[in-house]
């Protein structure tokens, strides 16, 4: 069993291996490096250096770079992810989001929309809000990003929409009762969140099953073990959320 750091167990290995590109029984050549390279990414995201640091063990790391930016395109990250996500306990899920500095160097991509790349301008400075759902043993299940400054509403708007259980658990924020607790309700479901205090007639909810949140926190501590997650450097919001789909399939694999 490998002992690097920031590696791979071989165990993890296995689970994972016959589903990326170059594995045997794909068209094309049989990639010879497929582990070293994933954990080439996956130490680079970790250590939060940049690319042209990483150790020399890994290899050129303008190739690194350029296979990574394929399979971000290609959605190879997303697709491992959601096959590894089909295993989900959806007793219930909870959604939340974080937000995450930008780092300087990751403004600037090409066409200048800083808003379509997903980084906004708040008092903090430039900032990317990390959206995700996460099933009832605290394991991701949908992620999606907007400009930091957003509202937490937008990510509900698109992780919500065909979320696959009975039960979801949010914080006060997502009480919103056109965009959240009524598009719930109507499909059969049971919204377990706290009501505003401006609420007229404050909505009941089970706290006990709330109490079960945390797991969301916990999962978002997990994810910013990753520095180069926990501050962004990547210009794209394509390369940064293909990264975070490979953190959450580690998360998976732990």
């Amino acid at each position: 069993m490998t002992t690097r750091r920031h590696a791979l167990r071989d165990d993890q290995w296995e689970r994972i291996q016959d589903l990326l590109p170059g594995s045997k029984g794909w068209v094309g050549v049989t990639a010879q490096d497929n582990r070293r390279f994933v954990e080439a990414v996956l130490y680079r995201y970790r250590a939060g250096i940049p690319w042209r640091d990483l150790p020399e063990r890994f290899g050129h790391y303008r190739k690194v770079h350029t296979r990574f930016r394929r399979w971000a395109k290609t959605g190879v990250w997303e697709r491992l992810f959601r096959a590894l996500a089909n295993d989900a306990d959806n007793e219930y899920q909870m959604i939340d989001s974080t937000i995450v500095r930008a780092h300087q160097h990751s403004a600037g991509a090409k066409g200048g929309d800083a808003n379509a790349q997903c980084i906004g301008r708040s008092k903090g400075g430039l900032s990317t809000k990390i959206h995700a759902t996460c099933d009832a043993l605290g394991n991701p299940t949908g992620l999606h990003l907007t400009p930091g400054q957003a509202c937490d509403l937008d990510g509900a708007d698109v992780l919500l929409a065909d979320i696959p259980t009975d039960t979801v658990l949010a914080d006060k924020g997502y009480d919103a009762d056109k965009r959240v607790i009524e598009p719930l309700e109507a499909q059969g479901k049971t919204a377990v969140i706290p009501p505003k205090r401006n609420r007229k007639t404050p909505r009941e909810y089970d706290r006990d099953l709330y109490k079960a949140r945390h797991l969301i926190e916990n999962f978002f501590a997990k994810l910013k073990q990753y520095r180069a997650i926990a501050t962004r450097y990547d210009k794209l919001a394509e390369t940064f959320l293909s990264a975070i789909y490979m953190a959450a399939c580690v998360i998976w694999l732990i």
